[in-house]
């Protein structure tokens, strides 16, 4: 019987070396970069040929702006369900409303306008896909814009419980509206937005949270909920700044070098530290 014979430490790492040079087209199968050869070295930053490994987003200005418009109605409309139930002012109540259906109403044009054609947007709603973030989010904002429009009218109208039943609705698909954008980038190929899949429904309907009460209370409302509803969302902001200042994996560079960085912590001071710092001062004083 024949002793097992034991590999070389030394020779098993540079076989490693070799299958990893190879995979990225540095080496042919004998270990041997050759000479001339047609097939370019990949690197992290350009990829092959000069073109990057996953392509950057075609967005246009449209979907910014719809994430930031959507999502704070959904969230007002969520505070508008709030403030009915607990008896607040009836005035916080209206603004509330209106301002949800408002951004309800300008949403779908923006949507439209980033598919490019309106029969797209129709054809979305042909079907529903569950474990699709784009149908969802289509099915969503017809839903909400139906709701938050009837729950606005209901309340100039005087017709208390079509607009309380058409309010409910609205609050229910007001909480997808506002998170729902966040699951939608979690679901790509970009390292850096599927590394933080789990977190982003979290941070959009934060800032979808803060966003919502600072308009409120620029329309006048003083209520003390409205500043503890902000005190929170600072606070959440705040500590998901930190978590990406102590992320160290490779996926979350962009989120800290470059350009890039520099734009996510200057959002991320006027979102987080800022406000929270003015709001826990704004408790004793006005």
């Amino acid at each position: 019987m024949k002793t097992p014979r034991v590999p070389d430490p030394g020779t098993e790492k540079r076989l490693d070396e070799i299958r990893e040079q190879a995979a990225l087209g540095r080496l042919d199968a004998k270990g041997v970069r050759p000479s001339g050869s047609p097939f370019p070295e990949a690197n992290a930053e350009h990829g092959y040929y000069g073109l990057p490994i996953v392509k950057a987003p075609v967005w246009t200005w449209e979907v910014p702006v719809y994430f930031f418009v959507g999502g704070t109605a959904g969230a007002t409309s969520v505070i508008a369900l709030a403030a009915q139930l607990s008896g607040a002012s009836r005035a916080i109540v209206r603004d509330a409303r209106w301002i949800a259906a408002i951004g309800a109403v300008a949403s779908g044009p923006l949507l439209i306008l980033d598919l490019g054609r309106p029969e797209r947007f129709l054809n979305m709603l042909r079907v529903f896909k569950a474990q699709s973030p784009m149908s969802v989010g289509a099915w969503t904002l017809s839903l909400f814009g139906t709701a938050s429009s009837a729950a606005a009218i209901g309340e100039e109208l005087g017709l208390k419980r079509i607009g309380d039943a058409a309010a409910f609705v609205a609050a229910l698909s007001g909480v997808v509206m506002a998170t729902y954008t966040g699951v939608l980038l979690g679901a790509t190929a970009i390292p850096v937005w599927a590394a933080h899949a789990r977190t982003l429904p979290v941070h959009f309907g934060a800032s979808a949270l803060a966003s919502a009460t600072a308009i409120l209370e620029l329309r006048g409302h003083d209520a003390r909920a409205l500043n503890v509803l902000g005190l929170a969302a600072a606070i959440a902001e705040t500590l998901m700044g930190v978590e990406i200042e102590s992320d160290r994996a490779i996926a979350s560079d962009p989120l800290r070098r470059g350009a890039t960085g520099a734009t996510i912590r200057i959002g991320g001071f006027f979102s987080g530290p800022l406000p929270l710092a003015l709001r826990v001062l704004g408790i004793r004083s006005k």
